[in-house]
């Protein structure tokens, strides 16, 4: 049998447990807060790989181990792992409580609602698109992915709480910082999990589901859910289509180029994106702003032109492109250059259409598109319904291929 015993947040490890144990694995820290029997091996958890052949190898002579990991070892913990290679049936977990769970208790603020995301031997890029996305946020940390680099991405609008050495009584510490104060510091090793906060926003509403938000109940949202000028708005047939292609998920970074009334950007920050609107226009700005607002979401809003806008934005996953005008060849050429995975570009003007094809497939893209003509129901005197044409529109979308992947940050 391998006992999984959580600790490392308060809870002290059963005298019982090891004294009965032939093996101990742990980390360092863990390893000394407890007093090992004599003859008892012990393992300093580093790489995974050497420490599971070494229970392998006691759990063939039928030795009893015991493992040591912080908190709750099934959350984000060793019993994945462990489980994979024993059998979860070989298994005794005995679950402390999780750094998660402690720091939001530190602070006082449930977290039935919060996101929680692994940046600990992972793209550091998800969880800060994560934070960029939502209001609560716990971000595992580890080697490179810590505050100091979380901050440096993030930019303003978020507070930083971090936890470090959580049930140490003479080392623990609770922090709130800006994401500039984490930048510029050195956090040291004892980090056990950042909060990432929308102060406006932190103490959250009743739940029924844990964790993620719940997903919209419907989606390509009528252009009356948006303030927008004369018409200047991306039609919801448009943009359901638009929607399908781009993917917006959790994690994902979403451009939104000539955003005008922000209509594709509201929509992808409701699926759960983070969203970058590019706008050039100061009205356009202020009703991207107050269409985002009155969603419930959050969208930065970049008041300039396309593409020397893109300069210094992060690389997206996907990217909507709006509008036309003579730049839009360079906008799409400049997008599909930067982009991980998808460009999708709508156009009211059949010229355009081959220049924005070229500009794709020239970047690695494979690309397909449509016409889209569509008739809404209109009424008519003497209680009859007409069909009303809307005006066409070209959408194109270019997929990047695994070729083309080379060379665009991963």
């Amino acid at each position: 049998m391998i006992t999984v015993v959580g600790t490392g947040t308060g809870a002290p490890v059963p005298a019982a447990v090891l004294a009965g144990a032939a093996l101990v694995v742990g980390g360092r820290r863990h390893l000394d807060a407890v007093r090992l029997p004599e003859g008892v091996e012990r393992i300093v958890l580093g790489p995974l790989a050497p420490a599971l052949e070494t229970i392998a190898e006691y759990i063939g002579k039928e030795l009893p181990v015991v493992v040591l990991a912080s908190g709750d070892p099934g959350f984000f913990g060793i019993v994945r792992a462990l489980a994979e290679r024993f059998g979860a049936g070989l298994l005794d977990v005995r679950p402390g409580v999780s750094s998660v769970a402690t720091a939001f208790a530190r602070i006082g603020l449930p977290w039935d609602d919060a996101v929680v995301v692994s940046a600990h031997g992972r793209d550091l890029r998800t969880a800060v698109n994560v934070c960029r996305a939502h209001p609560k946020v716990a971000v595992l940390t580890g080697p490179g992915a810590g505050p100091a680099e979380l901050g440096a991405a993030l930019g303003d609008g978020r507070v930083l709480v971090v936890a470090s050495a959580l049930g140490d009584p003479e080392h623990e510490r609770v922090e709130r910082v800006t994401p500039a104060e984490a930048a510029a510091r050195d956090w040291g090793t004892a980090v056990s999990v950042v909060l990432c906060l929308d102060g406006t926003r932190a103490l959250g509403g009743l739940r029924t589901v844990a964790g993620v938000p719940a997903q919209p109940d419907r989606w390509a949202l009528d252009e009356s859910d948006f303030a927008h000028r004369d018409s200047m708005i991306t039609k919801f047939e448009v943009r359901a289509l638009a929607l399908a292609r781009l993917g917006p998920r959790l994690g994902d970074l979403v451009w939104d180029v000539g955003a005008g009334s922000g209509s594709v950007a509201v929509e992808c920050a409701r699926l759960g994106a983070a969203v970058v609107a590019v706008e050039k226009t100061p009205d356009g700005v202020e009703r991207i702003h107050a269409n985002a607002r009155a969603h419930g979401v959050d969208v930065r809003v970049v008041h300039g032109s396309a593409p020397a806008a893109l300069d210094e934005l992060d690389d997206p996953d996907a990217v909507f492109v709006g509008g036309g005008g003579r730049e839009l060849s360079a906008v799409v050429g400049a997008c599909a250059r930067r982009a991980r995975r998808t460009v999708v570009v709508a156009m009211a003007a059949l010229d355009r259409v081959p220049a924005a094809r070229e500009a794709l497939t020239s970047a690695g893209f494979t690309c397909d598109g449509v016409l889209l003509q569509s008739s809404r129901l209109a009424p008519l005197p003497g209680d009859v319904t007409r069909l009303a044409a809307t005006n066409p529109v070209f959408l194109l979308w270019g997929v990047r291929t695994p070729a083309s992947r080379e060379g665009v940050a991963q």
